[in-house]
């Protein structure tokens, strides 16, 4: 065997949906904060990314988190999302795996029957409290970043539905959200490939009619997913996020969540103490609650919590021969459908 790179990857997943976790053989990506990390990775060299998501190491229904030191003295640790399309500043339901992984790896370590983990990420501070026992981390509960709304019941131009609405808002990045009724479809496995299709052609549309940019935080400036939702019974939403290429979520969606409440929460149907519940495509939950507002540059926002379980499945260590051909990763339509 000659590697001449090794990777160990913990495979996580929360609430159905996997976001592995690298733990050691990446030292440091170049640039001072996470935000430069994650841009380095986008713009200067996404080597590693495209090895870790694309095949045959990778596959389209995950995420790759790198865990790196932190770059702000009170985090604990430091992460980046990798997806098959880019390096993503933040995720709820994988930044609930990081800490699973921390914590019961001893990477950091383990207070009963509660601990506080602190994660640097390019979209700001996450304050993460795990409920633990006996040594097993059984709930994470995460302080998102604050979250707020671009546009109400944006028109959107749609080949195949005509004119859709949809509101965008960020909650860790950019959303498009859709009631989902307009497409004339409900959120249910056997939809899930519809869904995805769907929501990477409204998600591109969306970014060639209506700009967005972070006032904080330059490099997030487009509408990373389409969530659909759906009203089930208060408080209950159905929520189904859709990724490029073109897939959906497994779980609730963290980031999703956080951006319907900031949506919700501009029409007024939800205030400081609110509870909700966000029920996958695969009815797997998260609760999600709004703890209070504030504003971002000149934005009102609100703070989101979102609570949520993952488990530890494997242990692995991944290499590359100098000579293998597919280094580099590649896609198929089969598998990741028309819009890779």
């Amino acid at each position: 065997m000659r590697w001449n790179r090794t990777l160990q990857v913990v495979g996580v997943h929360c609430e159905g949906e996997i976001g592995k976790v690298i733990t050691g053989g990446v030292i440091s990506i170049p640039g001072e904060t996470m935000l430069d990390k994650m841009n380095y990775i986008n713009e200067v060299d996404d080597s590693l990314r495209k090895m870790v998501t694309m095949e045959p190491r990778g596959c389209l229904q995950m995420s790759v988190n790198l865990l790196l030191p932190p770059t702000r003295p009170e985090a604990h640790a430091g992460f980046i999302v990798l997806q098959s399309d880019k390096a993503h500043p933040m995720s709820g339901s994988n930044s609930i795996c990081v800490v699973t992984a921390l914590l019961e790896l001893g990477m950091v370590p383990m207070q009963e029957p509660v601990t506080e983990v602190i994660l640097d990420t390019p979209a700001g501070l996450v304050t993460a409290r795990a409920t633990c026992s006996n040594g097993r981390c059984v709930g994470v509960s995460l302080d998102m970043v604050p979250s707020f709304v671009e546009a109400l019941d944006l028109v959107i131009e749609t080949e195949e539905f005509g004119p859709i609405k949809a509101d965008i808002a960020f909650g860790g990045v950019y959303y498009a959200l859709v009631d989902v009724e307009q497409i004339g479809l409900t959120i249910e496995p056997a939809n899930a490939r519809k869904l995805a299709d769907f929501g990477v052609a409204i998600r591109n549309q969306v970014n060639r009619q209506f700009k967005v940019k972070h006032p904080l935080y330059p490099g997030i400036e487009s509408v990373a997913y389409t969530m659909f939702r759906n009203r089930d019974n208060h408080p209950v939403y159905q929520t189904c996020t859709t990724l490029p290429p073109g897939r959906v979520d497994r779980s609730p969606c963290g980031t999703g969540s956080s951006a319907n409440l900031a949506s919700l929460a501009a029409r007024g149907l939800v205030g400081t103490g609110s509870k909700l519940i966000s029920k996958s495509i695969i009815g797997s939950e998260f609760n999600i609650e709004l703890l209070g507002t504030t504003t971002v540059a000149d934005k009102p926002a609100v703070l989101p919590r979102v609570q949520g379980r993952a488990w530890i499945y494997s242990i692995e260590q991944m290499g590359w021969d100098p000579e293998d051909p597919l280094a580099k990763g590649f896609m198929l339509s089969d598998t990741w459908g028309e819009a890779f």
